[in-house]
């Protein structure tokens, strides 16, 4: 699982808690619990619109501490941020949308093509091997030029340093003469598949003297 999965899943699961508790709060607020005839437990934080959330114990033992509304409120400014920061991080798109072509030789004039049209294309040209099960091409951005990421995945018995040099004379050397680009460096990620377990010959065997029992 990658770093971005784990971080929507994270941001998800925090987002669900705060979405519960403050479902809760605003169902004590608008006195849902009795309307419906609903018998919420002694401990339920808030069970009608005239119980404050805090209770006035609990009000009484901090507020007089100097330290707890500069706690509370610095406490949550940062929590508020951090995860403003983190929904934006997530929200983000870290590939690139297009790339520039250059065009030597005519002025005024500004051709880009679309990423995903190259991506499209570098994935066709590394999934022809008969070795490779899937293929995944991403353009991301990069400090002074575009980097390319991939992942592939080969079959059991895949040869990786086959692929790296099909790679890097084929998908990857038609998209920099394609794009008119000195360069395009890439990150190749190869993943070979176990071959399945083979069958024990005793297990085959008691299948057999069992099929052989049956019909006789």
């Amino acid at each position: 699982m990658s770093r971005t999965v784990v971080n929507r899943v994270l941001l998800g699961v925090v987002g669900a808690v705060l979405l519960g508790a403050g479902v809760l709060v605003l169902a004590g607020g608008l006195d849902l619990y009795r309307r419906l005839g609903v018998h919420p437990p002694e401990w339920w934080p808030l069970t009608s619109p005239d119980q404050p959330v805090v209770s006035t114990r609990s009000r009484e033992r901090w507020v007089a501490s100097a330290w707890w509304w500069p706690t509370v409120i610095g406490g949550l400014a940062v929590l508020v941020a951090g995860t403003a920061w983190w929904l934006l991080a997530q929200l983000r798109r870290s590939g690139l949308s297009s790339i520039a072509v250059p065009t030597p030789g005519v002025s005024g004039l500004r051709l880009r093509v679309g990423a995903r049209a190259l991506e499209e294309a570098m994935e066709s040209g590394t999934v022809v091997l008969p070795e490779v099960e899937r293929a995944g091409v991403r353009l991301v951005r990069a400090p002074g030029h575009p980097r390319l990421r991939g992942a592939v995945r080969l079959r059991p018995g895949g040869d990786p340093a086959a692929l790296v040099e099909h790679f890097e004379d084929g998908p990857r050397a038609d998209a920099c003469g394609s794009l008119r680009l000195p360069a395009l460096p890439a990150e190749l990620r190869i993943r070979v598949l176990q071959a399945a377990p083979a069958e024990p010959r005793h297990g085959r065997r008691g299948r057999r003297g069992r099929r052989q029992s049956r019909v006789e």
